[in-house]
């Protein structure tokens, strides 16, 4: 395993920020550095430790006295580089960041905003670069289209390793708990590559439904209520993941985890419960209120 231990419990520690808290990564993340004993700081909207991007108000009170701290924004929000320059000044040490795969070939603007902000900050940073999360089929995105029993995503059969929210989360809170990990990049992925229409095959297989999965345009063109600009960018960042090819899983959850990472079919078992219910409470007469 990479990095040395750090002493988390240590009378002096200072808490590690986990912005998103609240959130599907921030929630997993925290929950991990506290079972390592770490202190934490979780922010969010809806936490005790208010943290809102909006509003700068919040930025100095979720920062102040915290050694490290777990970066991401909700998808479509920018990081904004005041922030991480306030960061630097009030003396935080690390700044691990959540980023995605293939920033630079699909023209994620924002992303690549982002490690560059971080990267220059002149704080210690790490960067995880992650492949599509395992949790986007139950607790995001493509949820309601699982429901529906109809996937539209244009990516034709490539192959994706899709990574399980809890394997990045332990790997965010080795980066955040360990020495050794300044000026690193990581990408992070599950353990084998498979197609959407593969992965379709398998929810369906397991909750008894068939998952059908469009990978074409015309499919997700029809899917989508967007204005034509804006649909036209986000076909052609899907066109250039289609041209990047299969993705190559990577070996660093098990590295610096000391574990395998965790397998789509093991994902796929232990949520489908939370389908099944779901599905339930969206039948007629149904008393029961869908997860959310």
């Amino acid at each position: 395993m990479e990095g040395t231990d750090i002493n988390p419990t240590g009378t002096n520690s200072k808490p590690v920020l986990v912005l998103g808290a609240t959130g599907s990564v921030g929630r997993r993340t925290d929950a991990r550095l506290r079972g390592l004993g770490v202190p934490v700081r979780a922010a969010s909207r809806h936490s005790a430790t208010r943290f809102d991007w909006d509003d700068e108000s919040t930025w100095e009170p979720a920062l102040r006295g915290v050694g490290r701290m777990f970066l991401m924004a909700p998808d479509g929000v920018p990081v904004a580089p005041g922030f991480v320059d306030l960061a630097a000044d009030l003396k935080v040490e690390h700044i691990v960041l959540l980023s995605s795969r293939a920033i630079e070939v699909i023209g994620d603007q924002r992303l690549l905003d982002a490690e560059r902000a971080v990267k220059e900050s002149g704080v210690d940073w790490t960067v995880l670069r992650s492949d599509w999360f395992d949790q986007n089929f139950d607790e995001g995105p493509f949820r309601e289209a699982v429901l529906a029993g109809e996937l539209a995503v244009p990516v034709g059969e490539c192959r994706q390793a899709f990574v399980d929210l809890d394997d990045v989360a332990a790997v965010a809170a080795h980066t955040l708990t360990e020495e050794g990990h300044a000026g690193r990049t990581y990408e992070v992925t599950g353990p084998r590559a498979l197609s959407f229409g593969e992965v379709c095959g398998i929810i369906g297989g397991l909750t008894g439904r068939p998952l059908r999965f469009h990978g074409d345009e015309d499919a997700y063109r029809a899917a989508l209520d967007l204005p034509e600009d804006a649909l036209d960018q986000t076909l052609a960042s899907f066109a250039a993941l289609r041209d990047l090819g299969d993705t190559e899983p990577r070996d660093t959850v098990p590295r610096l985890t000391g574990r395998p990472a965790g397998t789509f079919e093991e994902y796929a078992m232990a949520a489908a419960h939370r389908w099944h219910s779901a599905e339930e409470a969206g039948r007629p007469g149904s008393t029961e209120r869908p997860e959310g």
